[in-house]
């Protein structure tokens, strides 16, 4: 059976399937990839189920070593990949030998990389899935002794067993060009507006899409804090409720979140809006310092484009 050893994990490195769904009533995040886009095609290069397990490598600096010939998948972030120090080429799949070395450097553009295996990586299910979200401590692999490291991230001197050894692909593949995003440091974000946006005057929403945002530093799977103009809004807390993946709230401080995979699943808030689904993996591509722009999004437009990602996919 396919099998890579971690030598480094590399900054944050996590197993991640398309999410767990249905226990926000338990206080639970969603997690998945935060680049869906990304991640369903390492799992399409490969055949595989869009459900199967990938990883998912925040910044690079990781690299493993194959201990039986290995399909795998690489997209996402230009990490700079060499197996055993020749370049290998992003957004696609190629094969590694056993005793072959897959590096990946730093980031030079976008900012996490997902790398796939044929048959999916093994991992345990919790509540339906595999994703691991640590500050719910759920998620990731099992430990050598055969318990469960729930929650944590990829180790150095772990194993990533295939689940399948019935897959047999020698056949490597491509993205074509235009499915390959540009991981600009300016970014064009569409967004449908919120119930609450009549809470926010005018003027504010015109400040709002005629600003520029600049990333913070202070951003993570949870979300991407945002600096510039102050947006300000007549109500200035709601009673919590339930927070949809890319909900954009406005904190007293006037500046704005975006809500990521990994968000508490309740917040008090006011929301100008929510960016649409297949512009969220621009925000999670997104470097401490890009520029962000929003502009107001039609929602049968972004709806149609969305029904059509999923259908390609059977997401």
């Amino acid at each position: 059976m396919s099998k890579l050893e971690v030598i480094q994990p590399g900054m944050l490195s996590l197993i991640q399937d398309v999410g767990r769904f249905g226990v926000a009533q338990l206080g639970l995040s969603q997690g998945g990839p935060v680049d869906l886009h990304a991640y369903c095609w390492a799992n399409h290069l490969l055949a595989n189920s869009m459900h199967c397990p990938v990883l998912e490598i925040t910044l690079g600096q990781a690299s493993f070593t194959a201990r039986e010939d290995t399909m795998v998948a690489l997209t996402g972030a230009d990490m700079m990949a060499t197996l055993d120090g020749t370049a290998q080429k992003n957004w696609r799949s190629f094969q590694i030998k056993k005793g072959q070395t897959l590096k990946l450097s730093f980031a030079q553009t976008g900012l996490r990389a997902y790398l796939a295996i044929a048959g999916g990586f093994a991992a345990q299910k919790i509540f339906g899935s595999s994703a691991t979200v640590m500050r719910n401590k759920l998620g990731g692999l099992t430990k050598g002794d055969g318990s469960l490291a729930r929650g944590n991230k990829i180790a150095a001197g772990q194993l990533l067993s295939a689940a399948s050894s019935n897959q047999d692909r020698t056949v490597c593949l491509s993205v074509p060009n235009h499915f390959i995003p540009d991981y600009g440091d300016i970014i064009e974000i569409g967004v449908l507006p919120s119930y609450q946006v009549e809470s926010f005057p005018k003027l504010q929403r015109e400040r709002f899409f005629q600003s520029s945002f600049t990333v913070s530093p202070q951003s993570d799977r949870m979300g991407v804090r945002l600096t510039g103009a102050e947006i300000k809004c007549d109500t200035a807390g709601i009673i919590s409720e339930g927070i949809a993946l890319g909900a954009i709230q406005i904190p007293p401080d006037g500046q704005p979140i975006i809500l990521l995979n990994d968000r508490q699943t309740l917040g008090g808030y006011p929301k100008i809006g929510c960016v649409s689904r297949l512009d969220l993996p621009k925000i999670a591509q997104a470097r401490a310092g890009s520029t962000i722009h929003f502009y107001a999004a039609d929602i049968e437009e972004k709806s149609s484009q969305w029904c059509e990602f999923l259908g390609f996919f059977n997401v």
